[in-house]
């Protein structure tokens, strides 16, 4: 028995020495090895949240991507892919998210701003901020930024399980295409406030040429092995419903007519004499 005691404290003495030794050693479990530990080690510090700073673009290298999507979608490469040649199964949130706010104000802020410089110098106006426009240019941004790319990844899962061969997109990435390719439309809102028509309806073609061919190149490739009507009536669709979005836009911002500023027709006493002389 006393041998025993000495065989442990020999051994206890010996860990000892090894522990003084390299204090930052880690201890030897004495748990079985097929047996899980019930409380794990958590996670070091900010690594849970390192999925959520891709998508809300919280690291320098996310805000570098951000700049070339939006490169991108500014000078669309022909017979390029968007999401293989920029997203790269990466969709952010923080550039879609921000370019759709800018957009809106700069939608809103541009429209009263064309409306004051049309009717500048006429008496009977009186400019009266319309911030109605802003909740109004919202709600049409963003609904079409978010129930466009639902509908339309809905719809490529239904053509999928049709079509085996069909290329499918996750709906973050189809959310990101039709963020980016709003893009164009911060700008081309900004020159609407130029008081002419022809300007920008030319203005207006521009960006729907650029967005719509991002689109157009993106969404083909995952339908180019469906039916070929289907596949067809699917782009145009998309580029139709992208026309929409925009060609609404100028027309309600910016082309609508203003009839508050209209003088009222009031007849005189004067008037109303020399009018009952005369009959």
């Amino acid at each position: 028995m006393a041998a025993v005691d000495d065989l442990q404290f020999e051994e206890f003495g010996d860990a000892a020495t090894a522990l003084a030794a390299n204090p930052d050693g880690s201890a030897i479990s004495i748990e079985d090895a097929g047996e899980t530990p019930k409380h794990q080690p958590g996670p070091p510090r900010g690594a849970g949240r390192e999925e959520d700073d891709e998508l809300l673009g919280n690291d320098d290298s996310d805000k570098t991507e951000v700049f070339d999507r939006i490169k991108g979608s500014l000078l669309p490469i022909p017979g390029k892919n968007f999401v293989r040649l920029y997203i790269r199964s990466n969709p952010d949130l923080y550039g879609p998210f921000w370019i759709c706010a800018t957009l809106v104000f700069a939608i809103a802020i541009s429209g009263n701003l064309s409306n004051f410089l049309i009717h500048l110098g006429e008496k009977t106006y009186h400019y009266v901020p319309e911030f109605r426009k802003v909740s109004i240019a919202a709600t049409v941004i963003y609904s079409y930024a978010w129930l466009v790319p639902l509908a339309l990844w809905g719809f490529l899962l239904w053509r999928n399980s049709k079509v085996m061969n069909i290329v499918s997109y996750s709906f973050l990435e189809i959310v990101c295409v039709y963020g980016y390719s709003l893009f164009i439309y911060i700008p081309t809102a900004i020159l609407w406030i130029i008081p002419q028509k022809a300007v920008r309806w030319i203005l207006v073609l521009i960006a729907l040429g650029i967005s719509g061919s991002v689109l157009a190149m993106t969404f083909w490739p995952a339908v180019r092995e469906d039916n070929r009507r289907i596949a067809l009536a699917t782009v145009v669709t998309i580029v139709l419903l992208h026309m929409l979005l925009s060609v609404g836009c100028l027309a309600y911002f910016f082309d609508a007519p203003e009839m508050d500023h209209l003088p009222t027709a009031t007849a005189t006493p004067n008037q109303t004499m020399a009018a009952a002389k005369s009959s």
